[in-house]
């Protein structure tokens, strides 16, 4: 991560890198959207019949596009705070972009989807065995209602005990911010503020 000067009289100005992850459909483009202060890029592509067969379009869940390249924002954490954050796209043919999206990033958010926990394997499992960023786990709150416990999440996950795991409404401002505090923080506390970057309050 890199620092960008600034006068004496100002704060010192860190920037972090955040990886939001997950399978398809789980909320990645949602969260991204609900912070960033800047117009998100968003590289989503309509699904369609003649690609059925790589993109599913079953599942109930009315969606008719899915991010092909990464969703990217920035929100200004703190005065001295920016984040900028990076969705990977969900699809397997996409997965070999996650190393890419993940190369110099401070901490990860995975984001799951309880009415489809099987589709949050293949992210749980590359961050905790093929990438060392260190990761939180968010359980979207579709419907704005929690359906799971978070103990059952975790050994329905098979979650290492120090992963932290919490609730979190991808539409809310307040809610992705809590989530994005999180992660940094348990950055911080398995790796120390130089990878961390500014203390988070």
């Amino acid at each position: 991560m890199g620092f960008t000067s600034s006068p004496a009289s100002a704060p010192r100005l860190a920037s972090a890198k955040i990886v939001v992850a997950g399978g398809f459909g789980v909320g990645k483009t949602t969260m991204v959207s609900a912070v960033s202060e800047i117009p998100p890029v968003n590289t989503e592509a309509w699904m369609t019949q003649a690609a059925r067969t790589v993109d599913p379009l079953t599942g109930g869940s009315g969606k008719v596009t899915t991010t092909v390249a990464m969703d990217f924002g920035r929100i200004t954490l703190a005065e001295d705070l920016v984040l900028y954050l990076f969705g990977t796209p969900g699809q397997p043919r996409f997965w070999q972009m996650w190393d890419d999206l993940s190369r110099g990033a401070s901490a990860a958010v995975v984001l799951v989807d309880t009415r489809r926990l099987d589709a949050s394997f293949p992210a749980v499992d590359y961050f905790e065995n093929d990438s060392d960023v260190p990761f939180a786990v968010a359980v979207n709150l579709f419907d704005g209602g929690q359906t799971h416990r978070l103990d059952e999440v975790r050994d329905a996950l098979r979650l290492s005990p120090g992963v932290p795991l919490l609730a979190c409404d991808a539409r809310s401002r307040e809610s992705v911010v809590r989530t994005l505090v999180a992660a940094l923080r348990h950055t911080m506390g398995t790796a120390g503020p130089q990878r961390g970057g500014a203390a988070v309050r």
